[in-house]
């Protein structure tokens, strides 16, 4: 057997090892019944619980770190995160982009999955909505056409948008989500480029999204919201075409 072969055999078990560490890191923070905030144990007590060397453990300490499962503190310890999807957003948004530079597959899931979530959940939203939650969307496609009028774009106004037409339903983590795929549609969007009759027309669909929304008519909100969805679809696949 060449030396070729089993290097990587070796590697991917290194790997293999500490992704299990990981795991038993997090299976003892749930044990322990940890919440966000709460003082994880010392790295020499979790050296004794898990079985492990100490620069083996800094270096699964390191990684759930990185993914928003713990924080360092230096000086004062190690803690259990509070919520942190900034490692999803970076990581979707490396896809989403480098898809860019090939078929975009990766950005156009991205647009379907959010589709899913804001066509899929706006029934629920109008069915809570209240008149000053409808005042605050108002406001912010009225911000949209100002800005559109202008040839400016609003990003942060279509962003408060969304943001305000599912908050009526109080999931924190919906909230989370949207805000994930709003960073990484931000960063595709720039990439893709609009401007001029883009911005009236996005307006302008952001306005019959809320005038459904006011009416209480479910079938039309989704139907625009899908359409929306496809407007950036087709600019995705112009700009990898023209690639």
């Amino acid at each position: 057997m060449s030396i070729s072969t089993v290097a990587p055999k070796a590697r991917f078990s290194a790997q293999a090892r500490l992704r299990a560490l990981q795991a038993d890191i997090m299976e003892l923070i749930l044990e322990r019944d940890l919440d966000a905030g709460d003082p994880m144990p010392t790295e020499s007590e979790l050296c004794e619980v898990l079985g492990v060397g100490r620069n083996t453990l800094r270096e699964s300490l390191k990684v759930l770190q990185a993914l928003g499962v713990i924080e360092i503190r230096h000086g004062f310890g190690m803690f259990v995160a509070p919520s942190n999807f900034d490692a999803l957003a970076d990581g979707l948004t490396f896809r989403g982009r480098l898809s860019l530079r090939h078929e975009g597959l990766e950005a156009l899931q991205l647009v379907d999955i959010r589709e899913a979530l804001e066509s899929g959940l706006i029934g629920a939203s109008i069915a809570v909505v209240t008149k000053e939650q409808l005042a605050g969307i108002e406001a912010a496609v009225a911000k949209m056409e100002e800005l559109a009028a202008r040839g400016e774009p609003f990003a942060e106004a279509d962003a408060e948008f969304h943001r305000l037409l599912f908050e009526p339903l109080g999931n924190d983590l919906l909230m989370n989500l949207m805000s994930v795929f709003w960073k990484v549609y931000r960063k595709i969007h720039v990439q893709v480029g609009t401007g001029g009759s883009d911005l009236l027309h996005t307006a302008a669909q952001h306005r019959t999204i809320y005038e459904a929304v006011a009416a209480q008519d479910v079938a039309t909100a989704s139907q625009m919201l899908s359409s929306h969805f496809n407007g950036i679809r087709a600019k995705i696949r112009e700009f990898v075409e023209a690639e």
